[in-house]
């Protein structure tokens, strides 16, 4: 594998606060590991509480300028970021396989789904030098003047699944609307947005806009507990998302809350298996399961059911599992969610889980590697269907009849995507409809584009990312009501 260039890696000072890089000042240092070996491969400093606050005074004082900067000024930085992100492609690349256990064709998508993302946002933020016309109200003696500003300084917290991309969803359209930002990247995989302040330095984003900030959980109480910041927006666990609600809660500030899924695939008889077995299997399987949008529950109808499945066990037991060069699937990521995983296999076995495939680790590789993992007829009371487990593990039921599908896709505290896969697109549509969840797909795989949008029902979170909704979520809307002449 092509190691990453020795700058990504090799981090003495990683907080970059008001435009500069200073060494973390916390009492806690963070090993970088490369979880297909299990050998830490880099050591990095953390911030300390005072160092946040001043990267919240950073972002609160340069806020009072870049909110009144132009659109176009705005568009041409977010470009650049952009740019940044391609000029370094192959190293960042190489830095998500090391640090993230990332097959290649993975990394490549996280890139270039960030770079994207920056571009859309560029795209937009041009839009917001044009003034809305006054519209004429309900009584005609007024008129209204509707304008929108953005909300303010934000403080970010993103986690380690994918980390160029998640802070995009939020960097990109938070700079867009005019906001600033602090944001905090995951212990587990801290390097790769540490990119972001080099691309900033070099295209001469002001000093503040953008603050990077390295740290374990006290870093992020210490984030959501500064006064200066007007909204948060969080990535991660119900747990933690519930502790960052509850202090956005004591200051009545927004938040934007991406958690957790339990989602749901299903499959009508009349689909093709071939295409039926690839989205399956790139709905579990991708990133080794750990994704918040992972569709871990196979809902089958009865009369494809045993083909479908004997086609999915084959595929899962073809897999190439292994070193991110030339693997199909990769290691978990982190050393505590591999003990984790163990730790639900354990619990499947002690529960006699119909078993179709997989169920335990790889021991004879180095590093976090786990078997990819079918359960045939799981009880809908088990944690199998209920929990998300962030893993390669799959649950599967049947069903008779679309009212019986829907239920069992429903079936579930959360709702943040789902897929339909069908021979008969307009009953896919139906059932698409159906599916309470925040993004559907029929038959297609699990394909985000920038302008679409992200976020769920339910415990799968609060607001919407990307697409136009994604920028509103950054900006406060008023409106200006005046006597029409």
């Amino acid at each position: 594998m092509v190691k990453p260039p020795e700058h990504l890696v090799r981090r003495d000072r990683p907080l970059f606060i008001d435009g500069a890089w200073h060494a973390g000042e916390g009492d806690d240092t963070i090993e970088v590991v490369d979880p297909c070996r299990g050998d830490s491969f880099a050591t990095l400093g953390t911030a300390s509480a005072a160092q946040i606050e001043t990267a919240a005074k950073a972002a609160d004082r340069a806020f009072h300028d870049w909110r009144h900067s132009s659109g176009k000024r705005r568009a041409e930085l977010l470009s650049g970021i952009a740019d940044g992100l391609a000029a370094r492609r192959e190293g960042l690349i190489s830095l998500q396989m090391l640090n993230n256990g990332k097959p290649r064709p993975e990394a490549e998508i996280d890139l270039s789904d960030a770079e994207a993302c920056f571009r859309y946002y560029a795209d937009l933020a041009r839009d917001l030098d044009e003034v809305p016309a006054p519209e004429r109200m309900s009584d005609p003696d007024w008129l209204g003047l509707r304008r929108s500003a953005p909300i303010g300084p934000v403080g970010m917290i993103v986690p380690w699944n994918f980390p160029l991309v998640t802070s995009a969803w939020k960097l990109a359209p938070a700079l867009a609307a005019g906001c600033t930002a602090v944001l905090k990247v995951s212990e587990m995989t801290p390097l790769a947005e540490l990119v972001y302040g080099d691309i900033a330095s070099e295209i001469g984003l002001p000093p503040g806009v953008l603050n990077i900030v390295t740290g374990f959980a006290g870093a992020g109480q210490a984030i959501t507990s500064d006064p200066h910041f007007r909204k948060f927006s969080f990535t991660g666990s119900n747990a933690v998302g519930a502790m960052v609600m509850a202090a956005a809660a004591k200051r009545t500030v927004p938040v934007s809350l991406e958690l957790g899924g339990k989602s749901p695939i299903v499959v009508t008889s009349d689909a093709d298996l071939d295409q039926a077995v690839e989205l399956i299997a790139g709905g579990i399987f991708f990133n080794c399961g750990q994704m918040c949008s992972a569709t871990s529950r196979l809902i089958v109808e009865n009369g494809i059911a045993d083909r479908l499945l004997d086609a999915l066990v084959a595929a899962a037991e073809s897999l190439k599992i292994g070193a991110p060069d030339s693997a199909e699937m990769g290691p978990i990521t982190t050393r505590p969610q591999y003990d984790q995983i163990e730790r639900h296999l354990a619990r499947a076995r002690s529960q006699d889980v119909r078993c179709l495939t997989g169920g335990a680790l790889i021991e004879d590789l180095p590093g976090y590697f786990v078997q990819p993992t079918i359960y045939d007829d799981v009880d809908r009371d088990s944690f199998l269907w209920r929990d998300e487990l962030f893993g390669p593990i799959l649950s599967v039921r049947r069903f008779t009849g679309d009212d019986q599908a829907v239920e069992l896709a429903n079936d579930t505290a959360f709702g943040l995507v789902g897929t339909v896969v069908s021979g008969d697109p307009d009953r896919a549509a139906r059932l698409g409809d159906r599916i309470d969840a925040g993004h559907v797909w029929i038959n297609a795989p699990q394909i985000i584009l920038p302008d679409s949008l992200w976020g769920g029902f339910r415990a799968s979170g609060i607001g919407r990312e990307l697409g136009r909704a994604g920028l509103e979520s950054y900006r406060e809307q008023k409106i200006l009501t005046l006597p029409a002449e």
